[in-house]
C-alpha cells in the first residue's frame, strides 16, 4: 500500500445520504468501473412489522425529511386497501392532491435553487467557497429569496392539509381527517399567482442553461436507458395516481395503463453484494436492459401531455429539443423538475376555486383486506409501498421500492459516465473532477436517505483502486 494517498475535503454539500464511489482504474490507468455503494443498512422494512396498520403512514414518513409526504400518501394509499376504500370521496381526493402538489413543488424547488443552483449559476469547478447557497444568496439574492419563497409557500400548503408542515397526519386509512378552511383557502390565495409566476421564471432559467450548455449536456452523464412513471387514462401525466407506462430509449411502449397494484408481475429487484441498496428492473427485458430511470426526466418522457397550460407548453418545448424522442441527458432533470414546479403551482391555483375542499365527507370504508400497495410520483420518481395486514391488524409484511432505489443503476451510469471522462489517465484528483461525480449524482436528486433509512453524519468516500485492487487514492467529504 505504499501508493496509497488520503485526501480528507471538506463535508459532501447539497445531496441527502450516506454514499460511496469506487473508481477501479486499468493497467493504463484509465477508468475501468465506477460503482456508487449506498454503504448503510435500511432496516424500515424489518422494523415496522408488527406496527398496527393505521399507524403505518405516520410513522413511514419518518423515512425523510425531505419528501415525508410522498410516503405519508404511498402509505395512506396502501391502508386504503386494506380498509376497503376503493374511493375516496371527492374531498378526501382533492385534499390529498393538494398536499401532494405542494409537497412536490417545495422538494422541486429546495432542489433546483438551493442544491443544484451553485452548479448551474457558477459552473461545476468554480471555487468551493462560493459554489454553494450561500454564494447564491450573495450573487443572486433575487433568485435566492424567490426559491425560499416559493418552497415556504408549498410548506405552507402541506401545513394546511396535513396539519404541519413535517410529518403530518391529514391522511388516514380511507380518507384524510380535515378538510380546507375558508380562512386557509384565501391566505394562500393570495401568493398562489405570484408562485405560478415565478415557477415559471425557474423554467426558463433551467430551459436557458440547458440550450445555451447544450454540447456540454449532450455529452455529460448521457446514456440510453428506459423510462417509467405513472400516467392517467388518457396519457397525461398524474402526479398522485394512475397506471404505469414504460418506455425503451427509442420511446416504443414496455408496458402501458398496468395497474400499479400488479407492479410484482412487472419488475423485479436485484441485490448486488457491493450495496445495500437494491436494482430494480422490467421482468420481461431482464436485468442486464430491463433497468430503467423514474423521476422528472422520465415523466417528461412518459407523459403524453400535461393537463395545465403552461406546464403543457413547456413540455412541449422540453420534447421538441429531442423531436419528440425520449430526453437521456442527465442534466436535463432539472429543466424537467421545473416544469413540475409549475404544474403543481397551477393544479395548487385550480385547486383552490375547488368547493369540494371545503366538503364534509372525509372518510370511507369497504370490504376488509389482508394486502395493500400503494404507489404515487414522490418528486424524485415513482414510489412503491407494499404491506399485508394479519387480522389482529398488525402489519406481517412490508416492501418499499423509493424512488432513488428506482434509479440506483442509472445513477451508477452516471458516475461512470463522468469517471471516465474527467478521471482517466489522472494522476492527481482535484476538488472540481469530485464535484463533476457529484453533479452526475445530484441531478436524479437522490435521497439516500429513503433509500436506507440511515441516521447520522452523511459521508461521500470516493475511492480510486489500480487494476490489482491496491487504493491509489482517497477523498472523503463529511467523514
Amino acid at each position: 500500500m505504499a501508493n496509497t494517498r488520503v485526501i480528507e475535503i471538506d463535508p459532501l454539500t447539497r445531496v441527502e445520504g450516506h454514499g460511496k464511489v469506487t473508481i477501479h482504474l486499468d493497467e493504463a490507468n484509465n477508468v475501468s468501473e465506477a460503482r456508487l455503494h449506498i454503504v448503510e443498512f435500511r432496516g424500515f422494512e424489518r422494523f415496522i412489522l408488527g406496527r398496527l396498520y393505521w399507524e403505518v403512514p405516520v410513522i413511514v414518513q419518518r423515512l425523510c425529511g425531505i419528501c415525508p409526504v410522498s410516503h405519508h400518501l404511498a402509505a395512506s394509499k396502501a391502508m386504503d386497501m386494506i380498509v376497503g376504500a376503493d374511493k375516496l370521496t371527492a374531498t378526501a381526493e382533492k385534499m390529498r392532491r393538494l398536499m401532494h402538489y405542494g409537497q412536490v413543488m417545495q422538494s422541486n424547488v429546495l432542489h433546483f435553487f438551493h442544491l443544484c443552483s451553485p452548479d448551474l449559476l457558477f459552473g461545476f469547478e468554480s471555487d468551493v467557497v462560493k459554489r454553494n447557497i450561500f454564494g447564491v444568496i450573495k450573487e443572486k439574492p433575487d433568485l435566492a429569496i424567490k426559491g425560499i419563497r416559493m418552497r415556504k409557500f408549498g410548506q405552507e400548503v402541506i401545513a394546511a392539509t396535513a396539519g404541519k408542515r413535517i410529518h403530518g397526519t391529514g391522511a388516514i386509512p380511507g380518507g384524510i381527517n380535515k378538510n380546507l378552511s375558508l380562512a386557509e383557502r384565501d391566505t394562500l390565495l393570495k401568493e398562489v399567482g405570484q408562485m405560478v409566476e415565478w415557477a415559471g421564471e425557474g423554467v426558463a432559467i433551467a430551459q436557458d442553461y440547458t440550450l445555451q450548455h447544450l454540447p456540454m449536456v449532450e455529452k455529460f452523464a448521457t446514456f440510453n436507458s428506459n423510462h417509467m412513471s405513472l400516467v392517467r387514462g388518457d396519457g397525461a401525466l398524474d402526479l398522485y395516481h394512475g397506471w404505469l407506462r414504460a418506455i425503451d430509449a427509442s420511446g416504443n411502449i414496455i408496458f402501458d395503463q398496468v395497474d400499479y397494484r400488479d407492479f410484482n408481475e412487472h419488475l423485479m429487484e436485484e441485490v448486488r453484494s457491493w450495496s445495500y441498496m437494491k436494482f430494480p428492473f422490467i421482468k420481461r427485458r431482464g436485468n442486464l436492459d430491463g433497468w430503467y430511470r423514474v423521476g422528472p426526466l422520465s415523466r417528461m418522457n412518459t407523459a403524453g401531455f400535461i393537463d395545465t397550460p403552461l406546464a403543457d407548453e413547456a413540455h412541449q418545448e422540453f420534447r421538441s429539443l429531442t423531436n419528440g424522442r425520449p430526453n437521456q441527458m442527465s442534466l436535463a432533470y432539472h429543466w424537467a423538475r421545473m416544469i413540475e414546479a409549475l404544474h403543481c403551482a397551477e393544479k395548487i391555483r385550480e385547486l383552490l376555486h375547488d368547493p369540494d375542499l371545503q366538503g364534509d365527507e372525509l372518510m370511507v370504508r369497504g370490504e376488509r383486506r389482508e394486502e395493500g400497495i400503494g404507489v404515487i410520483e414522490a418528486p424524485r420518481g415513482t414510489l412503491f409501498h407494499h404491506y399485508r395486514v394479519d387480522e389482529q391488524d398488525q402489519v406481517t409484511f412490508c416492501n418499499l421500492i423509493v424512488s432513488t432505489t428506482n434509479n440506483n443503476e442509472a445513477m451508477n451510469r452516471a458516475v461512470g459516465r463522468v469517471a471516465r471522462q474527467h478521471l482517466s489517465g489522472q494522476t492527481r484528483i482535484t476538488e472540481g473532477m469530485l464535484n463533476q461525480i457529484e453533479v452526475a449524482v445530484r441531478a436524479y436528486d437522490p435521497c439516500l436517505s429513503c433509500a436506507t433509512h440511515a441516521l447520522g453524519q452523511m459521508p461521500l468516500l470516493v475511492e480510486i483502486q489500480d487494476c490489482e485492487g491496491n487504493l491509489v487514492d482517497r477523498r472523503s467529504r463529511g467523514a
